[in-house]
């Protein structure tokens, strides 16, 4: 079996978000770069499989050169090879579309990612991914086992989970629950000294076309100024919520 599991580079959630002066563009600087954490739960359940199945599994990225550190973790957690795509993902369509590019002649028979990540929180390219190569897709998936040429998905629907059965090749988006997150592979001494012999192969991308352009990033606004009232001034604490809060 051979996984192809993709992954995002993005800001650690404890970073602080700031935007250049004219507000164009993120502003990267002192920024601590992660793997997208949804897309950690898809790459521990390739592990697994790998262990359980002797799947092999390559990662893919698609980003610059600054990317290669989070793709050297990727390795270091487990995956046998890496592929980085050399451009910026700037839109959905464009990242979907290098994806499928790489897939499309790599007989994988099961393409895992996050449904999201965490930065732009778009939701689009696995779904892109699965059309631009005509496979089944699942999302939200928080459940996978794999019998042969069947995977079987557990995914979450509104009131509750549905559980899919679906043919390889197929494009499976995962989420939190795929794995437990004590599971999650911490990379240990051993893996790390393996990642900088294992192959990370460089493609170039196959177009520059972007769809979507950022026009300008506005911060989210600052909450206002705590108020206290007294817990004998019911009036007032009325008319706050009334005239101030809106909220009666």
């Amino acid at each position: 079996m051979k996984i192809l599991v993709c992954i995002s580079s993005v800001p650690d959630t404890t970073s602080k978000i700031n935007f250049t002066a004219d507000k164009s563009a993120f502003n990267k600087t002192g920024i601590q770069w992660v793997i997208n954490p949804l897309d950690e739960f898809a790459l521990t359940k390739a592990v697994k499989l790998q262990e359980s199945q002797g799947a092999s599994v390559t990662v893919l990225n698609v980003g610059d050169a600054t990317t290669e550190p989070v793709i050297r973790k990727a390795l270091a957690i487990g995956a046998n090879e890496a592929v980085r795509v050399n451009t910026e993902a700037k839109d959905s369509f464009t990242v979907a579309k290098e994806i499928a590019n790489v897939a499309k002649d790599g007989g994988y028979d099961m393409i895992l990612c996050g449904k999201e990540s965490i930065d732009y929180n778009g939701g689009a390219v696995p779904g892109m991914v699965a059309q631009l190569l005509g496979q089944p897709f699942v999302n939200a998936c928080v459940g996978l086992e794999v019998n042969g040429s069947e995977a079987t998905a557990v995914r979450e629907i509104e009131g509750g989970k549905e559980t899919i059965s679906v043919k390889l090749p197929a494009v499976i988006a995962g989420q939190k629950g795929m794995v437990d997150e004590k599971d999650l592979i911490i990379p240990n001494m051993r893996g790390i000294m393996s990642a900088r012999t294992k192959p990370l192969r460089l493609q170039e991308p196959v177009s520059a076309a972007v769809k979507v352009e950022g026009v300008s990033y506005d911060s989210v606004p600052q909450r206002a100024a705590v108020k206290m009232v007294s817990a004998d001034n019911l009036d007032e604490l009325v008319r706050l919520l009334h005239e101030e809060a809106k909220v009666i």
